[in-house]
């Protein structure tokens, strides 16, 4: 029966038949909010688990579990699951594992908005207790409670660039039935896994060198037990804080580039460390890969084929030496963010603007360190633009 236009219009062309001699060489983008059953007993056996199957967006979706698949191979997890933002994973991954009363211990370096969502949301909200701990420099047994749940780190610590002894930490976590959530940001499974060295879950705000291009947002969770993602993601049903599909799909295509890219942000911020170590304007320079760093030791057991990450820091002393370096920058820029292609840079006032002045010095966070984000530049030309806008501090 031939059918009116808008019919036709909305029906033809709704399913895409692939031949079995010819397959598409990047996986395909499924862009559906919704998927379609010829029965009600179909649709309730895909949503109790018994039939395999896709019911709705918010839950999951075929483009999304193909990035899954990647996130929990390269972590050597045992599975994953995708969000809309870093925080998203983060808020996710925490949230879904405490209630009202229970305790966590938290570095007390670690991103702005993280220590925000503890403080104001965790425990000045919903009654969760909360120790902000000195990892580095103090004894986190002492800090543990009979309703500790979680302990939370990065491994490459925001902005101060602290790498700690992961092992050690998941040694006393575990010790205290306490799961250890570390944020591998900076690192990137290129540089560190800490699922291998004893974390229960690793998070990532993959907007950042996971991704790489600056061109989504994406947040990730990877965990050593399936159960404990089968529980975020039922928790998530009621959040709703899932990745588009969109977003996956380009995760998915900077991931196919990962390492290649993560080897050259390390030896261009090896580099740069260098130059930057012995500059009569920097008063110190904090990156794991020089042999002069507190965590150079450490960060070599834990860390991947000698590379160090893509994040270092530099003291200029005061605010006014930083935003005199940032002004007069010709190439490079400041940017409320990290990771991407290109050298950017950004002042504690801005990656942890959520933090307030007293909490920022509480952190040991001066105002006068630059936060660097070493690029996929010829490192001459990062060196340059630094050389002749550090020239100019104080004129």
């Amino acid at each position: 029966m031939k059918k009116g236009l808008m019919t036709t219009l909305t029906h033809a062309g709704s399913k895409i038949t692939m031949p079995s001699t010819s397959m598409p060489k990047v996986a395909p983008l499924y862009m559906n909010a919704a998927y379609c059953f010829d029965d009600a007993e179909t649709l309730a056996a895909v949503g109790s688990g018994e039939k395999e199957g896709y019911l709705y967006g918010r839950t999951s979706n075929p483009t999304n579990d193909c990035l899954r698949e990647i996130l929990t191979a390269i972590d050597e997890g045992a599975d994953s699951q995708v969000y809309s933002s870093g925080m998203g994973a983060i808020s996710m991954a925490v949230m879904s594992n405490i209630k009202a009363g229970d305790h966590i211990i938290a570095n007390k370096v670690i991103f702005g908005t993280s220590f925000k969502f503890f403080r104001a949301e965790l425990r000045d909200k919903f009654g969760v207790e909360v120790s902000f701990v000195d990892f580095a420099n103090d004894d986190i047994e002492k800090y543990f409670k009979p309703n500790t749940r979680i302990v939370y780190m990065e491994t490459i610590a925001n902005p101060t660039i602290d790498v700690l002894d992961i092992r050690k930490i998941a040694a006393s976590a575990h010790a205290h039935d306490c799961l250890l959530i570390v944020d591998n940001t900076f690192a990137t499974p290129a540089v560190c896994r800490p699922l291998t060295l004893g974390a229960d879950m690793v998070v990532y705000s993959a907007t950042k060198f996971m991704c790489g291009h600056s061109d989504i947002l994406a947040g990730v969770i990877v965990a050593n037990k399936k159960s404990l993602i089968d529980h975020i993601t039922d928790v998530g049903h009621s959040y709703g804080p899932i990745m588009s599909p969109f977003d996956a799909w380009l995760l998915i295509r900077s991931l196919r580039t990962l390492e290649i890219r993560i080897a050259q942000h390390s030896r261009n911020a090896m580099q740069a460390a260098e130059y930057f170590q012995g500059h009569k304007q920097v008063a110190h320079t904090l990156y794991p890969g020089l042999a002069s760093s507190p965590a150079h030791k450490v960060a070599s057991e834990i860390f991947s084929r000698g590379l160090y990450g893509g994040m270092l820091s530099i003291d200029l002393g005061s605010e006014k030496n930083v935003n005199d370096v940032i002004r007069n920058f010709k190439m490079i820029k400041l940017v409320p963010s990290l990771g991407a292609f290109t050298t950017t840079v950004s002042d504690t006032k801005t990656s942890h603007g959520a933090m307030t002045k007293a909490e920022r010095d509480a952190s040991g966070l001066s105002d006068g360190l630059l936060r660097v984000s070493i690029g996929l530049e010829n490192v001459e030309d990062i060196i340059e633009d630094f050389e002749q806008s550090m020239k100019k501090v104080g004129r």
